[in-house]
């Protein structure tokens, strides 16, 4: 297509968008009572009791009680399986709802997908571009919706989500042109759900705010850039937050909690519950409910295939890796995104938690439980950046890498099978079984409405009022603000141990303050107290802010139950910097001792597993440092 018909036909989209948003204010949901989505008597209970400052989940005990409680005489109203970002969204739209839930998840919450994913939280840029070329209302749908989610996300969880510039560079004036339409008419799609107005940058401007921005490709020079706003966010604590949120308001998950078969009402044929192995202490269980809903990610064929072995497989499993770099690759607060390549991929540099994210790839995969990246494809990751920047890219600047599984999802129902999707597909395959697959972070609060509604009609049950996760902001949210981390450098002090076992004070400086703010928000306050009136204000790995407490805090009320819990998804060592997180180790594994009683053979165990975790994140080939200096 030539650039003038490119932008000819830009422009029809402008207009079409344009009618179709009626100034931005459409509204796609399914419509339910105002009552139930902004307020009443439901939701301002939920969020007092949610928003207690003293608050606490009750015990792992208590929880797993709850389950093995659940009889075939007295069931469950719905038992979720599957921990990540839907599951655990699914347990708390289905609870606030006034129905009994229970959630189980083989590993940990949020050790799938969900913790592996951009970190973005963005409305679909390009499938905006496809609805626009191909006049498809079908993907701007998609794109009205995610926009919507996006903003409330945000809103919900605003310590752990926050908007984020992102620079698209142009090296001829077409694609100044070409992009800044496209990413206004983002903008106009946004309507009222805007993050912040999309705006051109001169070749000039743009070196001042992207330093390491390349003025010149290979045979073309810088022309400007185009900045727009999409959402970023912290996945693994976003998603323990929900499952924690999910357990205040009465749901009762238990992490370390495999299906190990489904339990078939011979009668009906109808699913019924399941049988429970705890794998912390081996003991198995049955738990029952009046819907089981199938929540496993790209593991959820798995669950299928317990009810009918020859069940025809609906996951195309797609492998996206990403990179960690140093935080001198990118700015704080400005990401770089190339919508297409030379070799049509995406590719980009978002700052994230200190340090830079970089990615993506998009390939074929098998399903495993710990996926790696491969050498060629972190090589490939580096090649291309390599492309956009001003500075030598290289192998031994990576902190850290993973592979997530993208569980792209094939509607078993549907009559084709030639589109695979990327929205969400929700269906009851085999009666009391409910599946919901696909999709992505962004709209999981809507997928788990979707759900949850399919559960209702299912079993039948009987909810005291509507959905109210719209506007139910989660554990951590309730009255945090930007400004709340000087409070904690106020009004704390960081007592550490020394090696000679003396307790001094340290600073509660900064960077620990303003990590322990963004990180547990309003809980915030009770991660200080543990270290300045238990001693565990050290930090655990030099050039991190991450703090002893927080492995008792996380110990006592987040369910991390072991060091790949914590180093992983409770905080992002792991992901940050494979080699200091591997220095941390040992401390995590004493707290955590002494937090669950374990013997030293545990201590032992739990070492060896974390360091076999952090191979796959090819820790023996990342950057390492010793004595300060960088090997």
């Amino acid at each position: 297509m030539s650039p003038a018909s490119s932008l000819r036909r830009l422009a029809v989209g402008a207009a079409v968008i344009a009618a179709a948003s009626g100034g931005g204010a459409v509204y796609l949901s399914p419509s339910v009572a105002s009552s139930d989505r902004g307020g009443g008597p439901v939701l301002d209970s939920l969020r007092r009791r949610i928003g207690d400052p003293n608050a606490s989940v009750p015990s792992r005990s208590a929880q797993e009680s709850v389950l093995i409680g659940a009889s075939a005489s007295d069931p469950l109203d719905v038992l979720v399986i599957g921990g990540g970002a839907t599951g655990a969204g699914v347990a708390l739209d289905a609870v606030t709802r006034g129905l009994r839930v229970g959630l189980v998840e083989r590993e940990d919450f949020s050790s799938g997908t969900s913790s592996r994913s951009t970190k973005l939280i963005h409305g679909g840029v390009r499938y905006l571009e496809k609805a626009v070329f191909n006049l498809d209302y079908g993907q701007l749908k998609l794109v009205f919706h995610a926009l919507e989610e996006r903003k409330q996300l945000i809103e919900n969880a605003p310590h752990l989500c926050h908007a984020l510039p992102c620079m698209t560079p142009c090296f001829d004036w077409f694609e100044v042109v070409y992009f800044w339409m496209g990413l206004k008419m983002y903008d106009l799609v946004a309507g009222p759900r805007l993050l912040h107005l999309s705006r051109y940058y001169s070749a000039q401007e743009s070196a001042e705010l992207f330093p390491t921005l390349a003025r010149k490709g290979k045979d073309k020079s810088l022309r400007g850039t185009v900045v727009y706003y999409d959402g970023q966010m912290n996945d693994s604590r976003l998603n323990v937050g929900l499952a924690c949120t999910a357990a205040l308001a009465g749901a009762a998950v238990l992490n370390h909690a495999e299906v190990v078969s489904l339990i078939t009402d011979e009668a009906t044929k109808r699913i019924v519950g399941a049988r429970v192995r705890n794998n912390l202490t081996g003991k198995e269980f049955d738990s029952y409910a009046k819907v089981v809903v199938n929540a496993a990610g790209p593991f959820c064929d798995s669950i299928r295939k317990m009810v009918d072995e020859d069940t025809k497989p609906m996951i195309c499993p797609s492998s996206g890796v990403h990179i960690v770099l140093p935080d001198y690759y990118s700015p704080e607060g400005m990401g770089l995104i190339v919508p297409k390549t030379k070799d049509g991929r995406v590719v980009f540099m978002l700052p994230w938690l200190g340090r830079t994210v970089a990615g993506t790839t998009d390939s074929n995969t098998s399903i495993t439980p710990l996926p790696e990246p491969h050498e060629d494809e972190i090589q490939f990751i580096l090649d291309a950046i390599s492309d956009y920047l001003n500075i030598k890219v290289r192998r031994t600047d990576v902190l850290s890498a993973w592979s997530g599984i993208r569980p792209l999802a094939m509607d078993p129902t549907a009559k084709s099978t030639e589109s695979i999707s990327r929205d969400h597909v929700v269906f009851e395959e085999n009666p009391g079984l409910v599946t919901i697959t696909g999709g992505k972070w962004t709209t999981y609060r809507s997928m788990a409405e979707d759900a949850v509604d399919a559960a209702i009609k299912s079993g039948k049950l009987s909810p005291t009022n509507g959905c109210v996760t719209q506007k139910l902001q989660i554990l951590g949210s309730h009255g945090w603000e930007p400004s709340s981390f000087t409070a904690l450098a106020q009004q704390y002090v960081r007592m550490k141990k020394t090696y000679g076992g003396k307790v001094v004070p340290g600073a509660m400086d900064t960077a620990a303050a303003k990590h322990l703010s963004h990180a547990y928000g309003s809980m915030a306050d009770r991660v200080a107290i543990i270290a300045q009136e238990e001693g565990l204000g050290k930090r655990l790995a030099h050039g991190h802010p991450f703090l002893e407490a927080e492995v008792a805090y996380c110990a006592r009320h987040e369910y991390c139950e072991s060091a790949v819990d914590f180093i992983a998804r409770r905080c992002r060592i792991a992901f940050l910097d494979t080699d200091a997180a591997a220095r941390a180790l040992q401390r995590v594994v004493e707290i955590l001792a002494s937090e669950h009683k374990w013997d030293k053979s545990r201590e032992k165990q739990e070492l060896q597993k974390a360091k076999e975790f952090l191979q796959t994140f090819k820790s023996s080939k990342n950057a390492q440092f010793h004595d300060g200096k960088h090997n």
